[in-house]
């Protein structure tokens, strides 16, 4: 695609999630208005129109992303799909948007299929939908026209920036991680058992959410099962918060507070603490005092 795009054009009619977030990030990264309207054949071949779940042609050479001509047995993929592939986020989107896949599903198997999918009944589908869904939705699939002085389009802008600068910056963030985090085992005080926990250094500059992604690189890193806490520079002090990942009870920091004068404050239900302590031995001995046994 080129930086001079003309319009983004998508079918008229009932709105999707699919369609109005792909026009939502296009909008963002292009700014200009969207057209509601059947393609021509001139549409699908001009590279400065981009045409969006509609067309039967997924070609992002010229700026066409549809996936209604894929097969019925293609894995789910919808028209928000192929722009995140197109701008080459799909795979940390896949990754780190939990409500990708699902919305892959609902949009190409339709809401039986995908409550099967997921596992659930039905009518759970409709119970997770909200006003801002049905409005936004409602309004966009109203327009034949949606300008920049259209509230709707302002908004499909924000939608797109967050969406965007969620994931560009977030691959930053987990390389940052990446490069400096390391993963500890500590044994506990018994010494009978061990666990692990992600370990995130000071460095200066100090990012401004020193803990932010490290659930994430855990993740992405397939320790889910076997990680249970997480250690990280106090962005309010000079020393650290501990606190458990993926709430496992197994940690629990309430009794720090009392019991150790460089802990200076633990949450009531356990969950994190905060210490003075900068030293990576004392960190581990607080992690080891409060390991709880499981049961």
């Amino acid at each position: 695609m080129t930086d001079q795009i003309r319009q983004i054009l998508t079918h008229p009619g009932g709105a999707h999630k699919d369609d109005l977030l792909a026009c939502s990030l296009l909008v963002h990264l292009h700014q200009v208005p969207i057209v509601r309207r059947e393609p021509t054949p001139e549409d699908l071949a001009d590279p400065l129109i981009l045409v969006v779940d509609v067309g039967h042609e997924h070609e992002p050479e010229r700026g066409n992303f549809d996936h209604h001509q894929l097969p019925r047995d293609h894995p789910p993929t919808c028209a928000l799909s192929l722009v995140l592939q197109h701008i080459e986020l799909y795979e940390d989107a896949k990754k780190f948007c939990d409500w990708l896949e699902p919305a892959e599903w609902f949009d190409t198997r339709g809401p039986n299929e995908t409550a099967k999918w997921l596992g659930v009944e039905r009518d759970i589908i409709t119970k997770t939908s909200s006003p801002i869904d049905i409005t936004l939705l409602r309004r966009f699939a109203q327009c034949s026209e949606v300008t920049k002085e259209s509230p709707i389009w302002q908004m499909m802008d924000m939608v797109g920036e967050d969406l965007f600068t969620y994931l560009r910056d977030l691959r930053t963030r987990l390389d940052y991680i990446a490069g400096h985090a390391e993963f500890w085992t500590i044994e506990t005080v018994e010494g009978a058992d061990s666990f692990e926990v992600i370990y995130m250094p000071r460095t200066d500059p100090l990012p401004e959410e020193p803990s932010a992604g490290l659930g994430r690189y855990i993740e992405e890193k397939g320790k889910e099962e076997s990680v249970i806490g997480m250690v990280y520079p106090d962005r309010r002090g000079d020393g650290y918060g501990v606190s458990r990942y993926n709430d496992d009870q197994r940690l629990n920091f309430s009794e720090l507070e009392a019991n150790c004068e460089d802990v200076h404050f633990a949450h009531a239900r356990g969950f994190v603490c905060k210490t003075s302590a900068t030293d990576p031995d004392r960190l581990r001995e607080l992690l080891a005092m409060a390991y709880v046994c499981e049961g």
